[in-house]
């Protein structure tokens, strides 16, 4: 069933599952789902006094699953609009022509084409063209340093997700959302790195921060850009 709470001005929305269990646990997914699992006799409102006691928790981890979170304002693909490629700022230059291609020059990105209605087909393929390129290229010496823990992926794949920049599979497959490519390096190292970390520690506990400090100290900022680059 689908309940709430209120702390603060926050309001916390979750879904509260009743079991054959002995205690109250409480879980937030990466896709910023709250479950609560509680005792067959437990009442609704020793339910609410739990998870308003752990509301700054709850709180916290949904602030942080948001850098996962991919918002981008809809395009349109025509001439002048403004595309992110690494972090910077390029602005579309579409023209006519009989053959397709496309190309950064300068502050464009420039797109020919034989018939306008394809230039959304054809920068998508870039897109991924290049996320596909780039993603290996820095995951390359970042898998190479996680080889001291013993662990490394069984690949690389790239998957268009929603709501997530990244995951890990249980058998260590790392996937990256090709909408990363959009961002600057250091995000996209950052989100490699976390899954990365993954592939030792499964959830968020302070052994998993710990060992994403250790191989990359400053990635607070670089998830803070990526939270804000791309809202």
């Amino acid at each position: 069933m689908r309940e709430e709470i209120h702390f603060g001005s926050k309001k916390i929305d979750f879904t509260l599952i009743y079991s054959d269990r002995k205690t109250l646990g409480i879980t937030v997914s990466p896709e910023m789902e709250v479950l609560v699992k509680a005792p067959l006799e437990t009442s609704l409102e020793q339910v609410k006094v739990k998870v308003h006691k752990r509301a700054p928790w709850i709180l916290k981890q949904l602030d942080y699953f948001l850098s996962f979170q991919p918002r981008s304002v809809p395009k349109k693909f025509i001439s002048g609009e403004t595309h992110l490629y690494l972090g910077r700022q390029y602005r579309l230059k579409v023209s006519l022509s009989e053959k397709k291609s496309i190309k950064l020059k300068g502050k464009f990105i420039e797109v020919s084409t034989p018939e306008l209605n394809q230039t959304e087909l054809i920068v998508k393929n870039w897109y991924l063209k290049n996320a596909e390129r780039k993603f290996r290229e820095y995951a390359e010496p970042l898998i190479t340093a996680f080889q001291k823990y013993d662990v490394k992926p069984e690949e690389i794949i790239l998957r268009n997700m929603p709501t997530r920049w990244g995951s890990c599979t249980p058998k260590g497959k790392i996937i990256l959302n090709p909408e990363l490519i959009k961002a600057p390096k250091g995000c996209i190292e950052y989100v490699i790195i976390h899954e990365l970390c993954h592939l030792i520690h499964h959830n968020h506990n302070s052994d998993f921060l710990a060992l994403q400090t250790r191989e990359m100290q400053e990635w607070e900022k670089w998830k803070n850009r990526l939270e804000n680059l791309l809202a």
